[in-house]
């Protein structure tokens, strides 16, 4: 049992083998070569046995065996006999049972020798006689056979050269481009399916508006854009608004990533960028797209090669000589994206390469919407939809739209696996907060003064957070734990914000000191809990004094990190002031979270008759939402089941005793017990 379960727990790699290494397979390039080389080596085999498969004898000795009786069959040429032994003689080879003898034989005394040979052999020797082949004849019988063999190594060879990449000229097809052509036909995605970045579609549409129609432009002297470079953060929609170009537009469509223009051999980018450019001139008006165009558009310099020949810089020249060098072209559009627009090379981004460059921003909440509304075509959600999904969109601030897509999906499977006909309001919140914070951990079993920790712990959030009227309002608090997390408060923003008020600053500096302050009210003890609080809060009141100024003593000056250059490269953050000035921008930060705390600390020690009912109910139901809390600081009483009276009940109704459950809570884990959106 001891060695099976050895066994059994032995590490495994995703083929099979033990121990985590793959079994040794053999690559389709060397198998080919192998196979030549079987083939060369067996036909030269068979030849040279065909060659000498005959022994030489002279005139006696071939009379002799004649006289034996030991010549099966004779064929007679002009100067040369051939026969077969019946029994070959021991200084013949092993195997080798054919004879060769030099005789002057012609078609005038092959009667006489016939007669000879039929007497001595007493008939039992067959003979024939075969007339002598031409010059030409036996040239080819000579060389057939390594016209043959060289024929096919040739032919192999020239295949592996091909699946290798190799082909006419030195590098061969290394050099071509591995672009994807895309037509409308072949693409399902339109600008209808673009929603929340309306501006950028609205750029993109002029593109394919001067497409198919470029003589309206050219009345008054108009050119068409040469580039368009999109940016923004990752799962925006900067490839959606390529695919929807592809899918609007009624011209070839190139796409390749900048990844796929490096090699290991120098020179093969610069030479894939104008087989690409090439073709797409062919094919113009077309449109090229470039994904994760900072692969090969870095700024160029010896700051990012060492000194030393950088391919990069080939292919980066490349691009740029065929956007905008001597053989310009305006019939082909290039269209790149990419989310680090500021290491891009200076040369690249100017006018007259990239015309203009398209930000692609996170969405509002009428733009999460409208993206959850074009997600929620293809499942089916419970009505109303609207309200569900407008709910939905205020509850995720800072969700991009692939965040979003992954929000749906999570929730359609989730209903699927809870057997339900559709997707209600629970899916949707679950599968935000999944996408969010992480699943939520039921399975383990926590220790009941680490719970009752944990449940004063976000009691003390809820309760500041709903307090102070410049704060979020409380959306759920929960103490399951979830991602790293014991416990969680979710607020609801009411609005997305694009500046912060120094009101609503100070605001979350005080929710996120309550955690902290509500476990020392029940434990008297500090535990490493609100370390995700701490760290929020320090970055709040740094921010707060060294960038926005709100700082009496330092002022309207800005005492951020910079980042030096030098020639146009990065150095490093430095710091840009005295160390004097260090020091009173830690006494200022210690001096807005200490006046934070200080007045947290009232408020929770005021309020504490409210701050026990929270934690109660929060250690009863374990998630309590918005409404109930608001309910608890009204004085007013929670009043449903919870998930234990739920099974108690329904086991009574099958006659099953009931039994003691499990209160399902997770292990503390490393990390902070109440996480709140980071307002910054």
């Amino acid at each position: 049992m001891a060695d099976e379960e050895n066994q059994s727990r032995e590490p495994r790699s995703p083929s099979g083998g033990p121990g985590g290494k793959p079994p040794m397979r053999v690559s389709r390039g060397a198998f080919g070569w192998l196979v030549i080389f079987g083939l060369a080596m067996t036909l030269l085999f068979m030849l040279n046995r065909g060659l000498g498969s005959a022994v030489e004898i002279s005139t006696n000795a071939f009379w002799t065996h004649v006289k034996n009786g030991n010549v099966e069959s004779v064929v007679v040429k002009d100067g040369l006999i051939t026969g077969k032994f019946r029994t070959p003689p021991p200084s013949a080879p092993t195997g080798v049972k054919s004879f060769e003898c030099s005789y002057l034989v012609s078609s005038q005394n092959f009667e006489e020798i016939r007669k000879d040979i039929q007497n001595f052999s007493n008939g039992t020797t067959d003979i024939r006689y075969q007339p002598t082949n031409s010059l030409w004849i036996s040239m080819l019988v000579t060389t057939i056979p390594w016209i043959i063999v060289f024929g096919i190594i040739f032919f192999f060879a020239m295949r592996q050269l091909r699946q290798a990449g190799g082909g006419a000229g030195m590098l061969g097809n290394f050099g071509r481009s591995r672009h994807r052509v895309t037509t409308k036909e072949h693409t399902n995605v339109t600008f209808a399916d673009v929603a929340g970045i309306d501006e950028a579609r609205e750029e993109v549409q002029e593109i394919v508006e001067f497409l198919k129609n470029p003589k309206r432009f050219q009345k008054l002297g108009g050119r068409i854009p040469r580039g368009v470079l999109l940016v923004g953060d990752p799962g925006c929609g900067k490839t959606l608004l390529a695919k929807a170009i592809a899918g609007e537009a009624e011209v070839p469509f190139f796409s390749i990533s900048g990844s796929d223009f490096v090699e290991m051999f120098v020179g093969v980018g610069a030479s894939r960028v104008r087989d690409l450019f090439r073709q797409a001139k062919e094919n113009a008006p077309c449109i090229i797209f470039l994904d994760e165009i900072d692969a090969v558009g870095r700024r160029r310099g010896m700051g990012y090669n060492g000194g030393g020949h950088d391919e990069r810089e080939q292919t980066l020249n490349a691009i740029l000589v065929e956007m905008d060098g001597f053989d310009s072209s305006d019939q082909v559009i290039v269209l790149a994206a990419t989310n680090r627009s500021d290491v891009l090379d200076p040369a690249l981004v100017r006018p007259g390469r990239f015309d203009r460059q398209v930000f692609v921003p996170l969405p509002d909440v009428k733009g999460r919407f409208e993206i959850l509304r074009v997600h929620a075509r293809k499942v089916k959600i419970s009505p109303p939809i609207d309200s569900k999904l407008q709910r939905i969109a205020r509850a995720t601030p800072g969700f991009s739209g692939a965040d979003l897509a992954a929000l749906i999906n999570e929730s359609a499977l989730m209903a699927t696996l809870a057997g339900k006909e559709s997707i209600d309001l629970e899916d949707l919140e679950e599968a935000r907060d999944k996408v969010r914070w992480g699943r939520s951990r039921r399975s383990r079993v926590i220790e009941e003064r680490e719970r009752l920790l944990t449940a004063y712990h976000e009691a003390g959030h809820a309760l500041v957070q709903s307090l102070i009227k410049d704060a979020d309002p409380v959306h759920k608090v929960s103490i399951i734990p979830r991602g790293q997390a014991l416990g969680v408060t979710f607020s609801l923003p009411e609005k997305d914000r694009m500046n912060y008020n120094r009101s609503w600053l100070e605001a979350t500096l005080r929710v996120l000191c309550a955690g902290r302050l509500a476990e020392e009210v029940v434990g008297n003890d500090a535990n490493s809990g609100a370390l995700g609080d701490i760290r929020q809060a320090t970055e709040l009141a740094r921010r707060m004094v060294t960038e926005w100024g709100m700082s009496e003593k330092l002022g309207f000056v800005y005492y951020g990190e910079e980042v030096a250059t030098r020639n146009g490269f990065e150095l490093g953050a430095v710091k840009d002031h005295a160390d004097r000035t260090s020091e009173m921008i830690d006494t200022e930060i210690k001096h807005i979270i200490d006046a934070a705390y200080e007045d947290t600390r009232r408020m929770i020690e005021g309020h504490r008759e409210k701050l026990d009912a929270i934690a109660q109910a929060l250690l009863k139901y374990e998630t309590i939402d918005g409404d109930e809390v608001r309910k608890l600081l009204a004085g007013e009483t929670i009043d449903r089941p919870t998930v234990a009276d739920l099974i108690a009940a329904e086991q009574s109704r099958r006659g099953a005793p009931n039994a003691p459950m499990a209160r399902p809570m997770q292990a503390p884990p490393d990390g902070e017990a109440g996480p709140l959106p980071s307002p910054a």
